[in-house]
């Protein structure tokens, strides 16, 4: 997979996981600070950038398996902060429950929630519904196979790691198809991740589902804030 690796030679390293759709060029916004002070690795999944589609299943675990591959090949060694925005929050939760040992924290930017699509059938049909038209019309057929498998395997992955520390970081700006209803939902959703993860959580007001875009600094700040408590996290 094609990726891109800068900064000082310094631990842990902050590794970004992007979204459904996204490529490593997400991440633009805050690439140059992070870079000035860290180790940044941020990756192409397969089908996205310049990394070549796959037929090899992509559920969160297989997506999480292949980070870890791609870290090793690209001789990047622990610890992680791993740093995840959407659906590639989920998967850096499956990375942080496959490799406690080597992850020194998490932060999870509107990370999509294990039960999402579940809870939103169940609850919010008009979403779910809305959802299901943008699979079968606009998405890629990367986008559909990972969309497809964002519950898949994860009844199979060990507890989540307790000592590992993490730290969410929510959108408070909302589009005009985001119901009322939806909102409700993702609320009860969000409560659900800080007890899954014994996390600290901030909403950030002015800032839609793109964190990374729309308040690079609160990104930036979450980063270094995680980073302090990691550091005084007894080690494992």
């Amino acid at each position: 997979m094609a990726y891109a690796l800068g900064g000082p030679e310094k631990a842990p390293v902050v590794v970004l996981q992007s979204g459904l759709g996204d490529g490593r060029t997400t991440w633009h916004t805050v690439w140059q600070q992070l870079t000035a002070r860290h180790r940044v690795f941020a990756l192409d999944r397969p089908g996205y950038g310049d990394s070549p589609s796959t037929t090899v299943p992509r559920d969160p675990c297989q997506v999480a398996r292949e980070l870890h591959a791609a870290l090793r090949d690209a001789k990047v060694p622990p610890p992680y902060l791993l740093v995840g925005h959407s659906l590639g929050g989920l998967y850096q939760v499956a990375f942080a429950r496959l490799y406690p040992a080597e992850t020194a924290g998490v932060l999870l930017l509107d990370p999509t929630h294990p039960e999402h699509l579940a809870t939103l059938q169940r609850e919010t049909p008009k979403t779910a519904a809305l959802l299901s038209g943008l699979r079968d019309t606009v998405f890629t057929a990367t986008m559909r196979a990972e969309f497809d498998a964002q519950a898949q395997c994860l009844n199979t992955l060990p507890p989540w790691p307790p000592a590992v520390p993490a730290r969410l970081l929510f959108s408070g700006r909302f589009g005009p198809l985001e119901t009322a209803d939806y909102q409700r939902t993702l609320s009860q959703l969000r409560q659900d991740w800080r007890q899954r993860l014994v996390a600290t959580a901030e909403t950030i007001p002015n800032s839609g589902h793109y964190l990374h875009h729309d308040a690079p600094q609160s990104v930036l700040q979450a980063v270094e804030q995680l980073l302090v408590t990691a550091a005084v996290t007894p080690k494992r």
